[in-house]
């Protein structure tokens, strides 16, 4: 049973025995936080709380411990650091692994398999085509994280990082789209199944763009681009993951010291150290132009259906579809407000099984939400459109900060009504009972 279904068994339990989660942690001596950490599967109680949870639930507890199924099952979390040339990845990968390791993590370093090849002699100008090149790549990046996969699966660790130098959409930036899509064949995938088959992207800025004193090749032989071809590259990386649900962009507005402390508090704070938050600010924008932000290289088109689940406790539970063009992952949240703007969300992903097994518990007093979503990289910010079949001259635009007071720069073509971040009536949740309806001038 995975974590977060163990949660929801010992949440049944509780409320089947009328008792409050203040009261179960007195009776077990612990905090009410580990209680509620218990209960949204973010961990699971030891085998001493177990026994005394039997008693208090009047529950075998050969059922607990069956219902676990693997009492000591591990957290893996698989992210992608990526960046253009010259910023400052090598530096990056040493921080998050001194990081993290002292916080309790294993941390697997996949390193860059471009690197790797042309370093040692397989590179675009030694292979017959560029083609047969990103095919090498590609095969041996799969073969690599399959194998860290797989070697995490049987680590005595219950915290594993595993942070790929770089991951299979990369290769995107350095190939034309048709050669591309000829590569995704060939392996039997799609771009939306290798982009989100990792948990989060954290991309770095190329010294390039904006500070190109320090852009330099000498730290990487396998480096070749001059200024230009590294801002070119830059944005087409950047590109190539616009899309993925949990993406970042760590610019260079700061000295090299605070922008590899702000990434470290980036994957942090989707890690859950010490709380998985989410800052977010949301605006009600006049219908955009579609057929503008379909162009822009920057912009990737993600359809999504928002199903909400029957809930308690003032945790809001959803399943999600999302992808494109027949091609979905599936995904189960469960969020909790802190303020306005700070919410606590932990994520999953899902089996198709196990999505369709979920919507036979949708809360039927709420409606499904369908909506198409613009996930645009622009200035290094990270927006998402969301178009709403019921609406035909307004949206929601919505950014995720790191920060409560961070200045937001709203692209010139979007078109803001008024700020909703604090209005209810625009939450998912809200919208998912009924639809606000504002006057607003037709298109």
């Amino acid at each position: 049973m995975k974590n977060i279904d163990f949660g929801n068994y010992l949440f049944n339990l509780r409320k089947e025995n009328n008792l409050t989660q203040r009261f179960v942690a007195y009776q077990l001596d612990v905090s009410d936080k580990a209680v509620s950490k218990w209960e949204m599967g973010k961990s699971k109680p030891t085998l001493d709380k177990l026994k005394l949870l039997s008693a208090l639930y009047n529950v075998p507890l050969n059922d607990l411990l069956a219902s676990q199924e693997n009492p000591n099952q591990i957290k893996i979390s698989k992210i992608v650091l990526t960046g253009g040339p010259c910023a400052g990845k090598t530096t990056a990968l040493t921080w998050i692994n001194n990081y993290f390791s002292k916080r309790g993590y294993t941390v697997l370093l996949v390193p860059e398999t471009a690197t790797e090849l042309i370093t040692n002699g397989v590179s675009p100008w030694t292979c017959q085509s560029r083609y047969d090149f990103q095919m090498s790549q590609m095969k041996l990046q799969k073969v690599k994280e399959q194998i860290f996969d797989e070697a995490a699966q049987k680590m005595k660790s219950d915290k594993i990082l595993i942070v790929c130098d770089r991951g299979t959409l990369d290769n995107k930036a350095y190939m034309k789209d048709v050669e591309f899509k000829r590569v995704l064949q060939e392996f039997n995938t799609n771009e939306v199944r290798e982009r989100d088959s990792y948990d989060a992207i954290f991309h770095l800025v190329s010294a390039a763009k904006d500070k190109p004193e320090f852009y330099t090749l000498a730290n990487n032989t396998a480096r070749t681009e001059t200024i230009d071809e590294a801002c070119q590259l830059d944005d087409k990386i950047i590109a190539a993951w616009t899309g993925h649900p949990h993406f970042r962009i760590i610019d260079n507005s700061t000295d090299f010291e605070e922008k590899l402390e702000r990434l470290l508090k980036e994957i942090a704070s989707f890690l859950g150290e010490p709380e998985p938050y989410e800052i977010e600010r949301k605006f009600l924008i006049y219908y955009p132009n579609i057929n503008q932000l379909e162009k822009m290289p920057n912009c990737t088109k993600v359809d999504i259906s928002q199903t909400y689940l029957k809930s308690q406790d003032g945790t809001e539970r959803r399943i999600r579809a999302r992808g494109i063009d027949g091609n979905y992952l599936y995904y189960l949240t469960e969020k909790r407000r802190i303020s306005n703007l700070k919410r606590v969300e932990i994520e999953r992903k899902l089996t198709q099984n196990e999505y369709l097994s979920l919507l036979m518990s949708a809360d039927n007093k709420l409606h499904t939400i369908h909506k198409t979503r613009y996930c645009l990289s622009i200035d290094n910010q990270y927006f998402e459109i969301d178009i709403y079949p019921e609406w035909s001259n307004q949206a929601i635009m919505e950014i995720e900060l790191s920060d409560e007071n961070a200045t937001i720069r709203i692209p010139e073509f979007i078109k803001t009504i008024k700020e909703v971040t604090e209005d209810s009536r625009y939450s998912n949740y809200q919208m998912a009972q009924e639809m606000p309806k504002e006057l607003v001038k037709k298109r």
